[in-house]
């Protein structure tokens, strides 16, 4: 049985395919979406129980995917890690004050965001399969 489900956005089908082969190894059930839209729309269907999101997509970016998001009673206490390239002065503070739970700067070795996925999800290492 998964230990969460981990929602991946990312407009780079490479990046999304690398952090769910890394998550679903760990036992996390994964799903995908190619912008911030369709993320929404995601999300809404499906309720996972995390969500990872690039900052620029195309169609909605990061930041107006966040606001539906947490205007929405449905998906507003969903966890969401902001996983960007974009890690200029104040980009992460910026980050936290639009509603999202974490920040993490890529290129993000799997590992690290594991550890941010199991933190935000309660999840101990001691819970990994062997």
């Amino acid at each position: 049985m998964p230990k969460a489900t981990v929602l991946i956005v990312d407009d780079n089908e490479s990046t999304r395919e690398m952090y769910a082969k890394a998550l679903e190894f760990y036992g996390f059930s994964t799903l995908q979406a190619e912008d911030g839209a369709v993320g929404v729309r995601v999300a809404q269907a499906e309720n996972p129980d995390i969500i990872l999101m690039d900052i620029a997509m195309p169609v909605l970016d990061a930041w107006g995917a966040i606001r539906l998001l947490k205007d929405s009673p449905e998906t507003a206490e969903i966890p969401v890690i902001a996983l960007t390239g974009h890690t200029s002065s104040g980009d992460r503070e910026g980050a936290l004050e639009a509603g999202f739970a974490s920040f993490l700067p890529k290129p993000c070795e799997p590992r690290r965001l594991l550890a941010e996925v199991r933190r935000l999800a309660g999840i101990s290492e001691a819970n990994d399969r062997v």
